[in-house]
């Protein structure tokens, strides 16, 4: 059944949205993540920013968000990326930076001035704890990530790379 425009409920579209898994990393949602920066109801569009303008995952994260939208009997909404302004990890919600941690991966630190955007401050293990961390490699499984070392417990672990 079609819906006039304008009355699709944006919590809605939002909960659908919330069971859509980032592709890379799938014990987190594009919601959790950042990337869903939000719905517009007058203009029945979802708006999305990809972690990196060329993160290699934006098509998968697109059609996978289409396909929940189509599931959910909103397929009429629109789904448009946006580059500006250029997605943050400030964005990670709570929820998702708990997630990355239990996964594995050290979320970055909160805050556009944090000494962590220039690895001043050592990442948290995810392993152990420890924050007696060293930066191995800037570049890791993914673009959006570097390779880090516990110095305490000798694991390596990802880390979201700050900005």
């Amino acid at each position: 059944m079609q819906r006039e425009i304008g009355t699709i409920d944006a919590q809605e579209v939002m909960a659908v949205l919330a069971a859509v898994p980032d592709p890379e990393i799938p014990v987190i949602s594009v919601v959790e993540l950042g990337i869903v920066r939000g719905f517009d109801p007058l203009r029945e569009v979802v708006i999305i920013t990809p972690t990196y303008s060329g993160c290699p995952a934006t098509l998968v994260i697109e059609q996978s968000i289409r396909a929940a939208l189509d599931a959910a009997g909103l397929s009429r909404i629109l789904v448009k990326t946006e580059l500006a302004p250029a997605w943050s990890t400030d964005w990670i919600t709570q929820a998702g930076r708990a997630k990355l941690l239990a996964y594995g991966i050290a979320p970055p630190p909160l805050g556009d001035g944090a000494p962590s955007l220039r690895n001043r401050l050592a990442a948290q293990c995810p392993q152990c704890g420890s924050h007696n961390t060293t930066e191995i490699s800037r570049f890791a499984s993914t673009p959006c990530k570097a390779l880090w070392r516990c110095n305490a417990c000798q694991e390596p672990f990802d880390r979201f790379k700050c900005h």
